[in-house]
């Protein structure tokens, strides 16, 4: 099966006068211009392309590379809006086309969007939409507690950033949590730093360190966070009490207190622990 708004590896069944002509295992064919048709080739060769509808509405293959594809969210730049809606650029010689009603806010000329690029079942055309929002959902999340993710920075609200958490659900990143200049669309690495009630996903940016220290770091992390920010031990404290709390021994528990507090992620006081 070919698909559309993806890259597909096929085969080089013929070369005709337009160009390569392609196809895949069920013999469906598609063709590849001569403008992208590599300097040396053979048929029989397998070759990857992107797969898209041309102007004339018909089934075409590139080897450029879109700036989005099917499924994806992107930042693209609006080339042009007219009386049928806008036209972005998404590196492709036909522009990626976005419907009135399909814009969160009405585009501009020159102006640059965050948008979802799907395939519309219909026309199966490939259209952008600036409602992001609807194809994101929270109902079942595939993320979990201090899993790394891929992040987008989709618009600020008053209490911090909101972002794309994988292509899927909604996250945000708290304002005191924020340490660098973000701008909407920017593509970034975080963490999942907490899941709240609702499937509410908090993100941190980078990584959360103590996740990997070592277990006996990440297990006095879990306890302090269980208790509040603070346990009633430190290194002067009984084998007997550090086993009966954490299940460590002293001489874990010491060294792993220790990487935590060059890490400045607690404070060791005279009645225990503190989580800063």
């Amino acid at each position: 099966m070919i698909n559309i708004g993806e890259y597909n590896t096929l085969r080089i069944l013929r070369d005709t006068e337009p160009g390569l002509f392609l196809g895949d295992a069920d013999e469906n064919e598609v063709l590849l211009p001569n403008r992208y048709v590599p300097e040396y080739f053979e048929i029989g060769d397998s070759i990857e392309a992107f797969i898209y509808l041309d102007n004339e509405e018909r089934i075409i293959a590139t080897t450029d590379k879109p700036f989005v594809t099917n499924g994806e969210f992107a930042l693209l730049r609006c080339n042009d809006v007219t009386n049928y809606g806008a036209f972005l650029d998404w590196g492709l010689v036909k522009e990626l086309f976005c419907p009135f009603k399909e814009q969160a806010f009405p585009m501009k000329k020159g102006g640059w969007y965050l948008i979802h690029c799907y395939l519309d079942e219909k026309t199966e055309r490939l259209v952008a939409s600036s409602k992001t929002n609807r194809f994101l959902s929270n109902a079942e999340l595939t993320v979990s507690e201090f899993d790394e993710v891929d992040i987008i920075i989709s618009h600020p609200s008053d209490i911090g950033m909101n972002v794309i958490v994988n292509n899927k659900h909604f996250g945000l990143i708290y304002k005191d949590n924020i340490f660098q200049d973000l701008s909407i669309g920017d593509t970034l690495k975080g963490i999942v730093k907490k899941i709240r009630p609702g499937n509410k996903i908090d993100i941190a940016l980078g990584q959360i360190g103590y996740r990997n220290i070592e277990p006996n770091a990440d297990l006095i992390m879990k306890a302090l966070e269980d208790n509040s920010g603070f346990i009633p031990l430190h290194d002067k404290s009984s084998p007997e009490a550090i086993k009966e709390q954490l299940q460590m021994s002293k001489k874990n528990f010491k060294k792993a207190i220790g990487t935590l507090y060059k890490k400045k992620f607690i404070t060791i006081k005279e009645d225990g622990v503190y989580l800063k």
